[in-house]
């Protein structure tokens, strides 16, 4: 095989799928690139087994067909130090052997056999919406961070996302924290719901910034789902097994509201935080007609810190604990000026959103759970 690509061009391409592969493989398969020419098309392959992207370049100079495995790590490194350039491949997959030049240097690197590497499955009978790029991209970057790290819950280790006659909701949680985006544009006849695994969605939202319409695939039964937006396609295995029932834990009478400066808000916990003792991070907030008074402690080292905070607040004199870091996550993912913040009782979750959500098809909702206050 013998083909031409620019530098910048394949650099772009191999960059973009990379962020899927492992840095650990049990396979050492896994640690190349597949690259197959089939026609005029350069198809460029990575995977860990869990997830596989692609991307496809068209080529105007191109001899042969056929697929081989090519290392990644050296493949990279080298493009990532070159100006833009044509480069001519020549691949001998009779001997095994990789080699490409430019107008000023040759490079060659052993390559393996296409036979090795994990073929993707075709997803069978396959339910299908398509969603906006930023829309899909900001429903990951609202949720992720709030996902689980236990292993012993693998399920809260992704993001549940569910598709109704009403709009597309996604949801994640780790016990302490819970966040639920809705967003309207998206609607199917027919209710469904799956488990993103955390790895390759934190890569989706990475790269979907030039992307326009993100076309979606999946399939409850075979728990596989596949991602095509421009000439890329991930296409990744899904979380089996069932989701906590995340409604029943959102409490639905919350009649005591804060109403606050995002930014003071946030300044002032990330300050107070500091102070705070280091096995509980814990931040007491003394709401009542004077405004919002914070306070933080480590008794261990003598660190004592309090603030005053003007704003709104309706309701009965209420003082609750929050994890301070568990808080401050939260308040850095709401993007607005204003946040609103609503209490049943100091033992019960307290709900977070933005005072005017982003967009009008938009529902952005957060709760975190009290810590018990221990001064």
């Amino acid at each position: 095989m013998k083909f031409i690509v620019s530098s910048d061009l394949l650099y772009r391409n191999l960059s973009a799928i990379s962020g899927v592969m492992g840095t650990n493989s049990t396979m050492p398969i896994l640690d190349n690139f597949l690259v197959t020419i089939e026609g005029n098309q350069l198809k460029l392959t990575a995977s860990d087994l869990e997830s596989t992207m692609t991307s496809v370049i068209e080529l105007d100079n191109v001899e042969g067909e056929g697929s081989v495995a090519v290392p990644a790590k050296i493949l990279l490194e080298t493009l990532k130090l070159m100006p833009d350039m044509p480069l001519v491949f020549a691949i001998d997959s009779e001997n095994n052997i990789l080699k490409f030049s430019s107008a000023n240097g040759e490079y060659g690197a052993p390559c393996f056999p296409s036979d090795e590497y994990p073929v993707v499955k075709p997803i069978v009978e396959p339910k299908s919406f398509d969603i906006r790029a930023s829309v899909l991209q900001r429903a990951i970057s609202k949720t992720i961070f709030a996902t689980g790290n236990d292993e012993l819950r693998p399920n809260m280790m992704g993001v549940l996302c569910e598709l109704s006659a009403d709009n597309i909701t996604f949801v994640a949680t780790d016990a302490h924290k819970l966040v639920r985006y809705r967003n309207e544009e998206v609607k199917t006849e027919e209710f469904s719901s799956f488990i993103l695994p955390k790895k390759p969605i934190a890569h989706l939202k990475n790269i979907l910034g030039n992307a326009d319409t993100v076309h979606v695939e999946y399939s409850e039964n075979t728990h596989h789902i596949r991602f095509a937006f421009g000439t890329f396609e991930l296409y990744s295995s899904l979380k089996e097994g069932k989701y906590p029932n995340y409604e029943a834990v959102i409490p639905k009478e919350n009649p005591n509201i804060l109403t606050i400066g995002r930014d003071e808000f946030l300044k002032s916990i990330r300050r107070l935080g500091n102070y705070s003792s280091q096995s509980t991070f814990q931040v007491r907030l003394s709401l009542g007609e004077t405004g919002l008074n914070l306070t933080a402690e480590d008794m261990d080292f003598s660190y004592k810190g309090a603030e005053n905070i003007q704003c709104e607040y309706q309701g009965e004199p209420m003082e609750i604990g929050f994890n301070s870091r568990f808080l401050r996550e939260m308040i850095e993912n709401i993007d607005a000026d204003n946040i609103q913040m609503s209490f049943s009782k100091p033992q019960r979750a307290a709900l977070i959103s933005p005072t005017v959500q982003h967009d009008v098809n938009e529902d952005v909702l957060m709760l975190i759970m009290p810590v018990m206050l221990n001064y």
